[in-house]
């Protein structure tokens, strides 16, 4: 079985400071490089780790780091004969701050991904995938697009409610599997703060499961929840000597759908994309961080 990933495309250009500024601070870099990025990249490329079929659907610009990305994702085993290529954008592109704690503020300009719409999923060839994963860099009419699709409804629809888009909440209970960070939760769920414990995440999450929905709420380093016709399954977190936190909800999602597509039951699946969640906050980068499916399954075997 095989993954289709939608969504965003950017290259990240990662500062590396102290601390995180505050609003009206500047503060001093001690570091700069850049790494492929963009959600959907960061998702499809933790999906082939993890030994999936993996396709993904999005647009780059005419550019060098169109380019760039075009070339990171096939040398990383994605299969890109749905990335559009526009010529009057440009491909999207991600600032980060990383500070030395491994925390981050990003500010994304999506560029190109802007351009991939309803009109690109009825072209795409969907066909191999059961799994569709797509989160909220991709454009609303998109991810509708796809989730309604007949193929899409055959299989298994995976939502990452990422960025927390109000605009989007129309959408989350066309997914078979949503997936929210504690922030996300908050915000959908319409709490004041995010969750403090496991506890109060399961709470919110059941309270926002459509019928028949599954619900994953993931912890950082406290693990994640699956919440499924109101019963609550807690996944202990893992420890790990952290790095760099940008983009492990991404993998987290990625590994996801691949051992979906493999034939794993959910549970079985989140500690699989747990673990490699793990893995990958211990190394630089979003997409580059990612692990292989040989090194998630030692960890487990350890």
């Amino acid at each position: 079985m095989g993954v289709c990933v939608l969504g965003g495309i950017n290259l990240d250009h990662v500062a590396t400071v102290e601390h995180l500024p505050a609003p009206g601070e500047t503060v001093t870099s001690i570091g700069l490089s850049r790494f492929p990025g963009g959600k959907a990249a960061n998702q499809a490329v933790a999906a082939a780790r993890s030994g999936a079929s993996t396709q993904l659907l999005g647009a780059v610009g005419a550019d060098e780091p169109g380019l760039f990305m075009r070339t990171f994702l096939t040398q990383a085993g994605v299969g890109i004969g749905g990335v559009i290529e526009v010529a009057d954008a440009p491909t999207g592109q991600a600032f980060i701050t990383l500070d030395a704690a491994g925390r981050n503020s990003i500010v994304v300009a999506p560029g190109a991904n802007a351009r991939f719409d309803a009109a690109q999923i009825a072209r795409a060839d969907l066909s191999g995938a059961q799994v569709f994963l797509t989160q909220f860099e991709a454009t609303l009419a998109a991810v509708e697009a796809l989730f309604r699709s007949a193929q899409a409804q055959a299989g298994i629809r995976i939502l990452n409610a990422a960025p927390a888009l109000m605009e989007g909440a129309h959408l989350l209970a066309l997914a078979d599997i949503l997936v929210v960070n504690e922030t996300e939760l908050a915000r959908f769920a319409g709490l004041q703060a995010a969750p403090s414990n496991a506890e109060d995440a399961a709470s919110a999450a059941r309270g926002l499961a459509a019928p028949g929905q599954a619900v994953i709420a993931t912890l950082g380093g406290g693990g994640a929840v699956i919440v499924r016709d109101g019963q609550v399954t807690r996944i202990p977190g893992r420890k790990a000597q952290v790095i760099d936190t940008t983009g492990a909800g991404d993998c987290f999602c990625g590994a996801l759908a691949a051992r979906l597509a493999q034939g794993s039951d959910l549970e079985a699946a989140v500690i699989y994309a747990n673990a490699a969640a793990a893995i990958s906050v211990t190394r630089a980068g979003a997409a580059t961080s990612s692990p292989t499916r040989a090194e998630v399954e030692a960890l487990l075997a350890g």
